[in-house]
């Protein structure tokens, strides 16, 4: 199982964390060097949010027909080019398409594993290795930390270390994938009808609002601390530490989903993140190191959550389910990076916050239905409800 979950947890961490979260890590920095305004980095954020969206849309046609291995390859080298261009970027604009291109593979790494797991593992480990993958979100957030710590003046060559190790798990993962012949008929594409969507809405709805709620976290968090609490550059990189090793522990969305059902895990995930928001404008460091705990934890959970709903409304073409349900979280998260940087320019960092944290809290309403859905393969065995 560790020949695939490692290599994986590794690509996560690059796609997610180095390729498109490290940029509100290195916010502050980036802000000063290129003169951005609030909304200016709002909408960069946004635009590798809708990288990620893009790749969702295209990811089960990819892993169809060049093979969830290849897709896993070519995720790498978007991010590896990705980061390099950003490393070089003069201004908004050459800044803006390298995050588009460096957010791509956010787009296509989860489908694509969650194919590659379906093929490398047995039934009894997938669960377990799925959850454990899916850790490589806070494995990435923890390491750029003390990158970012070394490198905070000099952000460029933060990008340049990032890419550097994007190109050497791009090798790892091309070692340890195993090249495969998949069946037509496991694509994803081939057995989805858009007719589908109605039966899986309340997991695209659930997803848009914690992708909503939490890309001002994600983008703005470290800012907000530079430059309306008086953090310092150091006190900022442990923050943004504790963030990624508390979502670890946000492995434990399998279990917690076994023990409690996906309806109680989901509103005990919207009020943990939505406790995350309000506790950081809370002007103590205790209460703003707290929000790291609750916001890694939640953040992770969460996803992790989305994973497993995802693959239970399509067991039979996980990558379909995992994609619709991280579709659905990108395009709440691009919305509301854009959304983050308009308000705090009009307003404030603390109400920009308390506000996202009352329109996440509203999504703790939607039904948990987790009924298999009828494609071509499982029509005639209608699946129960789970």
């Amino acid at each position: 199982m560790w020949k695939i979950v490692l290599p994986g947890i590794a690509m996560i961490g690059v796609t997610y964390a180095f390729a498109r979260y490290s940029f509100g890590l290195f916010l502050p920095e980036i802000s000063s060097a290129l003169n951005l305004s609030e909304s200016q980095s709002g909408l960069i954020g946004s635009v590798a949010y809708a990288a990620y969206t893009i790749a969702l849309v295209t990811a089960a046609i990819f892993i169809h027909k060049m093979s969830a291995r290849h897709v896993v390859l070519y995720l790498g080298a978007s991010a590896f080019i990705g980061m390099l261009g950003m490393a070089a970027s003069q201004g908004f604009y050459t800044l803006a398409i390298s995050a588009f291109v460096a957010g791509l593979g956010s787009g296509w790494i989860s489908p694509a594993f969650s194919q590659v797991v379906a093929q490398s593992l047995e039934s009894q480990e997938r669960d377990r290795g799925n959850t454990w993958i899916n850790t490589g979100t806070s494995v990435g957030v923890v390491a750029s930390g003390p990158v970012a710590l070394a490198f905070a003046e000099q952000w460029r060559w933060g990008y340049v270390l990032f890419a550097i190790l994007a190109f050497l798990t791009l090798w790892w993962n091309a070692r340890a994938i195993e090249r495969t012949k998949e069946k037509p008929k496991e694509a994803g594409e081939a057995q989805f009808k858009l007719g589908m969507l109605g039966q899986v809405r309340f997991m695209i709805l659930a997803a848009i609002g914690i992708g909503f709620s939490s890309s001002i976290y994600w983008t703005f968090s470290r800012s907000y601390l530079t430059e309306a609490q008086d953090f310092s550059t150091g006190g900022s990189m442990v923050f943004w530490i504790i963030m990624g090793a508390a979502g670890i522990i946000g492995r434990i969305a399998g279990t917690i989903i076994q023990r409690l059902g996906l309806g109680w895990s989901y509103r005990l995930g919207v009020l943990v993140a939505t406790a995350s928001l309000v506790t950081l404008t809370i002007q103590h460091p205790a209460a703003i190191y707290l929000s790291a705990v609750l916001f890694g934890i939640s953040f992770i959970f969460m996803t992790g959550l989305f994973i497993v709903w995802g693959t239970r409304h399509f067991p039979d073409i996980p990558s379909v389910g995992v994609s619709l349900s991280f579709f659905s979280l990108g395009i709440g998260q691009s919305i509301g990076s854009v959304a983050a940087g308009v308000l705090i320019d009009g307003l404030s960092y603390p109400i920009a916050f308390l506000s996202f944290a009352a329109i996440g809290l509203l999504f703790v309403f939607i039904k948990t239905n987790a009924q298999p859905v009828a494609t071509q393969s499982n029509a005639a065995q209608p699946g129960k409800s789970v």
